[in-house]
């Protein structure tokens, strides 16, 4: 950003808790001030994350553009427009003129005020995709079967009183605890909540009584020890955050988490090891750094 005047820096949540995680001495040893818009992308951004980016790399004058969209979709739909939309941390805002978005029950009824459920797209716009080449009923069923007539995107949202879109990450990444449904998102965000920790990355597990049960990974900030009362810390904290429902049944510190090149968290690797299947882990040939699976699977609770 100094060194080429940056004026806009977009960039991934995960990206940023990787700086956050080093501490403000950082990005206060440069000159930010060339920077005028910040954007985010690729998952939802928790409000911890949201208001670092805010406070410490924007300097509390740089409105945040938190973006919704998919490669499928053609383009940006669900965003702030900067310096016109009044922000909330953490939320995508509103749809782009034109879009019209929706967020469904698994019976097709539309869910309620802050009500969680399948997002969806009600009408057709130019950027959508129109096939999957060779696979014209693999597209179809992903992705116009489940809810007919509308664009089923696979991400789960919610929309507050003020009709704002809080994005809630993949629908299959929500996790069944006694017949309980939580969004993954949710559960990283509390603890991520925490002044010591940095990152955190949730996946169900197989549970004999509960069904299935909450595995955590948590990537603590630099120099904090990793220690079992600060396990016990932080289990507490997502009690307190959420609710006993909740509560990381195995709670895994680790250095670092299996991300391809781009930052996203390859969380399917993580249900494997969380699942104790770590011989079947599949292609893992886009992660950035292939050996944290290594130190993953030793350090399995």
């Amino acid at each position: 950003v100094e060194k080429y005047q940056v004026d806009i820096f977009y960039t991934a949540p995960t990206a940023l808790r990787a700086i956050m995680r080093e501490g403000d001495e950082w990005p206060a040893r440069h000159d930010l001030s060339s920077l005028r818009i910040l954007g985010s992308v690729g998952e939802p951004i928790n409000p911890e994350a949201w208001m670092w980016y805010y406070n410490v790399i924007g300097k509390g004058r740089c409105p945040i553009v938190d973006t919704w969209w998919q490669t499928e979709t053609g383009g940006i739909l669900i965003t702030p427009l900067p310096g016109a939309t009044p922000l909330k941390p953490g939320s995508a805002t509103f749809p782009f003129p034109g879009i019209e978005p929706a967020v469904l029950r698994q019976d097709g009824s539309e869910a309620d005020v802050n009500e969680g459920g399948n997002l969806v797209i009600k009408k057709p716009w130019p950027g959508l995709m129109r096939t999957v080449y060779g696979e014209p009923e693999r597209f179809k069923k992903t992705y116009f079967v489940q809810y007919p007539g509308v664009y089923t995107t696979g991400d789960g949202a919610r929309v507050d009183n003020d009709g704002y879109f809080w994005l809630m990450g993949r629908i299959d990444d929500v996790i069944n605890v006694s017949g309980h449904r939580l969004g993954t998102a949710e559960v990283e965000s509390a603890l991520v909540s925490h002044e010591l920790v940095a990152e955190a990355a949730v996946v169900g597990m197989p549970h004999e009584i509960k069904g299935q049960g909450i595995y955590a990974f948590v990537t603590l900030k630099a120099h904090v020890p990793q220690t079992d009362d600060l396990k016990k810390q932080l289990v507490n904290h997502v009690r307190q955050e959420i609710g006993p429902i909740a509560t990381p049944d195995k709670l895994q510190f680790a250095d670092g988490l299996p991300k391809t090149r781009s930052g996203k968290i390859m969380r399917r690797i993580l249900t494997k090891i969380a699942a104790g299947d770590v011989q079947n882990l599949g292609d893992t040939s886009t992660l950035a750094d292939p050996t944290v699976i290594d130190t993953l699977v030793e350090g399995k609770q």
